[in-house]
């Protein structure tokens, strides 16, 4: 099943930020990875903490949490942190249960 990293930001040095996404793709990439979406949102409802929002997808949550744990992203993890004020999550995609063939009665 599909895993989704979340990550919403406030880009306070765009230099250093520049730097960080000029690499993160590659990680990503890696493990399977892909960006989704890496914009500022529209806001419909309720004030989200940042406007600015990427959205990336894994298979797996195993591939999601060994990307996010690996070496390669460990190291280009600083230069997000100091050049944002942002909240990351992880989420899992989910699956509806099969549809019956047949209607039941």
């Amino acid at each position: 099943m599909a895993a989704y990293v979340i990550a919403q930001m406030e880009v306070h040095d765009p230099a250093k930020y520049r730097e960080y996404a000029s690499k993160v793709g590659q990680t990503a990439y890696a493990y399977s990875g892909r960006i989704l979406a890496a914009n500022d949102a529209e806001v419909k409802e309720g004030e989200p903490p940042f406007r600015r929002t990427i959205i990336g997808e894994f298979p797996s949550s195993e591939d999601l949490r060994a990307w996010y744990e690996s070496d390669a992203y460990q190291e280009i993890l600083p230069l997000r942190l100091e050049s944002t004020t942002s909240i990351l999550f992880f989420v899992e995609g989910f699956s509806l249960p099969p549809i019956d063939k047949e209607p039941q009665g």
